[in-house]
Formats: C-alpha cells, sequence, structure tokens
C-alpha cells in the first residue's frame, strides 16, 4: 500500500480514499474482503483517526466500502450495470445477462390515479389502474423495489400470479397484445424510508436510485408508469455515447 504525502497539497483524507480504491480497483482486496482498521491505517500512514474515519466514510458513501458492526468494513461487490440506450424490464435485464432473479409480489390491486398519472397515462375521469409492487431479488438478495400502473381497461384479466417470476413486459405483451415502443426516463439519488430499508435490507436513509418512467407503445399511447428504487451499492447505470 503506498503511503499518504504529508507535503501534498492535496488533503489527506482525500490521498487515503483514493488509495483505498486503487487497491480495490487493482483487485488487492476483493469483494467482500474487510479492509484494514482504522488503527491500522492510523499507524501505517500516521494520521490521525478523524482523518482516517473521513476517508472511510466517503467511500462508504461511494458505495464502495460497507460496514458491519462488530466485524469491520468489507468491499462491495461488483455492482450490476443497466444500459439505458434499450427498454428492457428488469426480469428481461437481467436474463439477457445470465442472471438468475426472483420476483415477490408485495401488493397487487386496482385502484384510481393521482392527477399526475391520469394526464400522464391520458385517463378519464373514473378510469382505473392496476399498482403493482414488486420486490426484486437477485441471487437472493433484494435489489430493487418497482411501483408498475397500468390502465386496467388495457388488460382487464391481469392477476398477480401471472407476474410471479415473469417479465411484466412479457406478460402485456404476450397476453394482452400491447407493444412496448419507446419510454421516458429520469434517475434521481433518493434516501430509502423505513418501509423501504426494510424491504431492500439497507439502513434507513440509505442512498438509492430512483427510476421514473412513462412507457408508450407503438401506437404512441402511454401504457405504463414505474417508479423503482435500487440499491445503489448492487446497482449501477451505464450510458453508450456517441458522437
Amino acid at each position: 500500500m503506498k503511503k499518504v504525502d504529508k507535503d501534498s497539497p492535496i488533503p489527506l483524507y482525500y490521498q487515503l480514499k483514493n488509495i483505498i480504491s486503487e487497491l480495490i480497483e487493482n483487485e488487492e482486496i476483493k469483494a467482500n474482503e474487510v479492509v484494514p482498521t482504522e488503527r491500522e491505517l492510523c499507524e501505517y500512514h500516521g494520521i490521525s483517526r478523524m482523518t482516517v474515519n473521513k476517508a472511510i466514510a466517503s467511500l462508504v458513501n461511494e458505495g464502495l466500502l460497507y460496514r458491519e458492526r462488530g466485524k469491520g468494513t468489507f468491499v462491495v461487490k461488483n455492482k450490476e450495470k443497466h444500459q439505458l440506450q434499450n427498454l428492457l424490464s428488469f426480469t428481461e435485464d437481467m436474463k439477457r445477462r445470465g442472471i438468475v432473479i426472483h420476483t415477490k409480489i408485495i401488493s397487487f390491486q386496482r385502484k384510481l390515479p393521482t392527477k399526475k398519472m391520469q394526464h400522464d397515462l391520458q385517463l378519464a375521469n373514473g378510469q382505473q389502474v392496476f399498482e403493482i409492487t414488486r420486490l426484486r431479488n437477485v441471487a437472493d438478495e433484494p435489489y430493487a423495489i418497482e411501483v408498475a400502473y397500468i390502465p386496467t381497461m388495457l388488460c382487464e384479466t391481469l392477476t398477480g400470479e401471472m407476474l410471479e417470476d415473469n417479465s411484466l413486459y412479457h406478460i402485456l405483451e404476450t397476453k394482452f397484445d400491447l407493444k412496448f415502443d419507446y419510454g421516458q426516463q429520469t434517475i434521481e439519488p433518493v434516501l430509502v424510508n423505513d418501509y423501504e430499508s426494510e424491504l431492500l435490507q439497507v439502513k434507513q436513509n440509505t442512498l438509492a436510485l430512483m427510476f421514473s418512467r412513462l412507457t408508450y407503445s407503438k401506437q404512441n399511447i402511454p401504457i405504463e408508469v414505474t417508479k423503482s428504487v435500487y440499491r445503489s451499492d448492487r446497482y449501477k447505470v451505464e450510458i453508450t455515447l456517441k458522437r
């Protein structure tokens, strides 16, 4: 391990943060392996406990490390990447990469949409939507909470049982002849609440990624509103840029 340079204008905590990041990128410390203790880092670099704690906290906030009380600080395993150039469901995206997933239906119900949702889905007064809340697991570990809203008039006989470990898009396309064409999606950082933290098995106020999407059919009809909260320590977004 390199040592921090006390004559450098770069703050010591930031130097240490970069040193540990390089160890992880070079696989000198691998996923789920423990990093040196704060005491060991203090003694090795000749710096204060506060400086070391600041560096570690920064790496935890970035999702590179995680802490377990009484055990130490560990390297987070590689995050699954989600590419934005394709309109794929979570199930389709994971299956394409050979990753086994399990879907748990948290709730499935009919309800009246909010005014915004009614506007987005171009619904008349009184028309209902299916609200479908699902927990998405990868290798028996929770990755995301997804809440989808579909106009009931488009798939009147849809049931929660149909969606157990199935792609919503696949069911809507094959059973109800709904052809997805394009979507408008936003991504923003959020802090999980107590309910979300329980489902995702993370601490309350942990940073997560929220995906909001409005999806259209080939006839340019809005057919789905989705809001999803993804664990930022397990998931990242990849965007291909061309010029």
